[in-house]
């Protein structure tokens, strides 16, 4: 009987301070993750230096991410390549990214662009025995000027399927950054989790204020919504978990801390580990076998 396992984002250049009480608080596997550069990381050395102590306590490595612009920045890009070719010394059956943009241009502009790089890197992982996950992160951006992802909205993700139909490109999708968007996260995962293309989950919610938004409304004068910690925020987590395993999810969902606004700094592992806690309840505990039948 198999759970969807609950895990966390560790962030590479700090895994000395958060790997160890993360794993030894019960989280079930971790994602290790880099934004926009790898700080002078040797990807070999690192792991050699925690797989045996993972795999001594049964901890995987979820996915290995290094979210970055590989559309605009060729530096990066080949970052990103170098990464795809280190994940399999993690054991990690995928890497996470940013779908990559043209920076203050609309979305639509950078839709042939992704397709030339992104069937390329399909290749390069395919190669490596791993899946492509890009998160579904906005950055700050909007529709007619994207940051550094055009990949926060299922009219992108439309587009970006047709331009790559590999099977091991999909999505790292997160609920709360389409809270941000007042989409209804159920909703669409719905429509989505059908499809396949749902590859990881991070596990981060939202609180609307939906008073500041009648008030103030959305266009950045007043704040309107909050990333929360999942325990702390808006969402019912059960039927996330419900829908995934209609649908055969067969990956995990690792929380992504450190944003939470409350639960930060001195409360971030006291958030993280409620965090823990309150999704293994959602996910309906762990497994209890029926007996036999007769």
């Amino acid at each position: 009987m198999k759970q969807i396992p609950v895990g966390t984002c560790v962030p590479g250049p700090a895994v000395d301070r958060w790997l160890k009480p993360l794993v030894e608080g019960g989280y079930e596997c971790v994602a290790l993750n880099f934004h926009m550069s790898l700080e002078g990381t040797d990807l070999k050395k690192l792991a050699e230096r925690v797989m045996p102590y993972l795999r001594e306590k049964g901890v995987a490595v979820a996915t290995l991410g290094y979210y970055c612009n590989p559309l605009e920045n060729a530096e990066q890009r080949r970052t990103l390549e170098s990464v795809i070719d280190a994940a399999p010394l993690f054991g990690a059956p995928m890497v996470s990214t940013f779908a990559g943009a043209y920076e203050g241009q609309p979305v639509e502009k950078a839709f042939p662009k992704f397709g030339e790089v992104f069937r390329e890197l399909a290749k390069r992982a395919a190669g490596n025995g791993l899946s492509i996950a890009i998160e579904n992160c906005p950055m700050d951006g909007v529709w007619n000027r994207a940051t550094c992802n055009i990949a926060f909205h299922p009219k992108a993700w439309e587009a970006m399927f047709s331009e790559v139909p590999d099977e091991n490109v999909g999505l790292e999708w997160e609920p709360g950054h389409q809270s941000v968007q007042l989409i209804d996260p159920i909703a669409q995962l719905r429509d989505w989790a059908p499809t396949g293309r749902i590859l990881h989950l991070h596990g981060k919610d939202c609180t609307v204020d939906w008073d500041a938004v009648r008030r103030w409304g959305i266009l950045g004068a007043y704040p309107f919504a909050k990333q929360r910690t999942p325990g702390f925020g808006d969402l019912d987590w059960r039927q996330i978990f419900s829908i995934l395993r209609e649908n055969g999810y067969a990956s995990d969902i690792c929380v992504e801390g450190f944003h939470d606004p409350v639960y930060r700094g001195e409360l971030e592992l006291t958030g993280q580990l409620h965090a823990l806690r309150y999704l293994k309840w959602c996910r309906g505990g762990d497994p209890v076998p029926c007996p036999p039948a007769n």
